[in-house]
């Protein structure tokens, strides 16, 4: 369908929707240059209307929006068009879990109406990553550790959060939700932690001389691939920390699939 004229098209992906009425849908989605908006889109479900094949998860898209809402307290736009921005590989299976999971994420996490450019470039990279075979864990982990710095939440990595004093190489640190990185026996090395503060800053410089371009996610997902199993827990509970009570469904859904599958 394509972009209306009179407005600036919005890079977007779909983060989630549900029904509005019999014909129509409230789909929440992920912009480059809005943030999380909501919009509704009008007829979307009748059998001729064209946003039934591109309102799809995963998928990079073009939308232009209506009017701001006159009502602030409704911060619902109608979308006035939708199109595939292409050059994207579909998921496979696999990789369904994680990428509802990043979803939920930024559904749950985000302000609406908050741009966080650099953090919609890590997505889509994370979702080119993982489209084309990337191990699940690191990409995650790499997603986590660039959603929290955006947000404000993961203190600097190269610093004992206690103290203020740089991390000693071989000293061990944990990475603590209510206290920041302090010394723990139970740690990863300080100099870990470094590399990974070494490798989300060359992400984020990356990512401002490069807009949408990736912004050296494949540099971070390395350096968290030997470290991944221990980083989930550390960075499960940071962000748990920041949730709230409530647990996350597509962690659960895929918890039970898993038990499931166990032989008994």
């Amino acid at each position: 369908m394509a972009t209306s004229r009179g407005s600036s098209p919005l890079q977007a992906y779909v983060l989630h929707q549900h029904d509005w009425s019999e014909t129509s849908l409230i789909v929440e989605l992920f912009t480059r240059g809005q943030g999380r908006v909501v919009v509704a889109a009008k007829g979307a479900k009748r059998p001729t209307s064209n946003f039934r094949a591109v309102l799809l998860p995963f998928q990079p898209l073009l939308v232009a929006l209506g009017k701001a809402p006159a009502d602030d307290a409704a911060e619902i736009y109608n979308l006035r068009s939708a199109e595939f921005a292409g050059g994207r590989p579909l998921l496979a299976a696999a990789a369904m879990f994680p990428a509802f999971y990043a979803n939920e994420l930024l559904l749950k996490l985000l302000a609406r109406q908050d741009p966080h450019p650099a953090l919609f470039d890590a997505y889509a990279d994370t979702l080119a990553a993982l489209a084309t075979g990337a191990e699940e864990a690191p990409a995650l982990r790499a997603f986590e550790l660039v959603l929290l710095r955006e947000l404000g939440w993961l203190p600097e990595l190269d610093t004992d959060t206690l103290t203020a004093e740089p991390l000693q190489d071989d000293g061990l640190y944990t990475l603590r939700a209510d206290a920041g990185l302090l010394a723990q026996p139970e740690g990863l090395p300080g100099a870990t932690w470094r590399a990974l503060e070494l490798a989300l800053d060359v992400a984020a410089e990356m990512a401002q001389a490069h807009p949408g371009a990736g912004g050296g996610m494949a540099a971070l997902r390395e350096a968290c691939t030997p470290v991944a199993p221990a980083l989930r827990g550390p960075l499960r509970s940071l962000l748990h920390y920041h949730l709230g009570p409530l647990p996350l469904r597509t962690r659960e859904v895929w918890r039970g699939l898993q038990r499931l599958a166990a032989p008994r």
